[in-house]
């Protein structure tokens, strides 16, 4: 079991990053909740991961906060709910978030997610509620504030593109995201990071 990841970041998109630990370079996918709290490239970095091994790969995941690893590992022991899936639903929403849909019965909430259908949204419910003691501390806070990291020297065009792509990787049809990323104003954004929140809120809100 790999438990954690200390090195360097040496790329970073929506849908993976790249960290070169002695060099040695491991792929680790990761939520938006996550990629948003990363720092540049070429920064040092330790994450949290989960390691999946399936007949046709290995793969690792990677979590900023210890929350969001149980709640990750929570939602794929749930049926119908692989790995892909649960790290939608954290890039849709933080712990904090999809906790209080889960206590307040709210369905609507995460059938705004991707993949996530009314069948599916009623599944998490009903066993996360009972599987809540497994990953959330009740003496602590859910989720800390993230700070959103700056990414340097990217035109408006770009952050545009990106986010775009972003919400795509995540599961939604092209047309979604082109609208979504059309409701954004480019002179607001000033870093990827941001324009990808913005859109998943436009979508979300739709």
């Amino acid at each position: 079991m790999i438990g954690y990841l200390a090195g360097k970041l040496v790329d970073k998109s929506a849908n993976s990053l790249s960290i070169d630990v002695n060099g040695v370079g491991y792929e680790v996918h990761a939520s938006l909740t996550t990629y948003t709290a990363l720092p540049d490239v070429g920064s040092s970095i330790k994450l949290l991961t989960h390691f999946v091994v399936r007949e046709d790969a290995q793969l690792l995941y990677g979590f900023a906060e210890a929350n969001e690893r149980k709640l990750f590992r929570a939602l794929i022991k749930i049926s119908g709910v692989g790995p892909k899936l649960a790290l939608a639903i954290l890039s849709g929403m933080d712990v904090t978030a999809f906790n209080r849909c889960v206590l307040a019965g709210d369905s609507k909430s995460l059938t705004r997610l991707p993949g996530v259908g009314k069948k599916t949204a009623e599944r998490l419910i009903v066993e996360m509620k009972d599987r809540m003691p497994e990953w959330q501390d009740q003496n602590i806070q859910n989720s800390a504030e993230i700070s959103t990291a700056k990414a340097h020297g990217n035109s408006h065009t770009v952050i545009l593109a990106e986010a775009e792509t972003a919400l795509i990787g995540l599961g939604y049809k092209p047309v979604e995201a082109s609208k979504a990323v059309a409701k954004l104003d480019a002179a607001q954004l000033d870093s990827v990071e941001n324009a990808i929140r913005a859109a998943l809120q436009a979508v979300l809100n739709r």
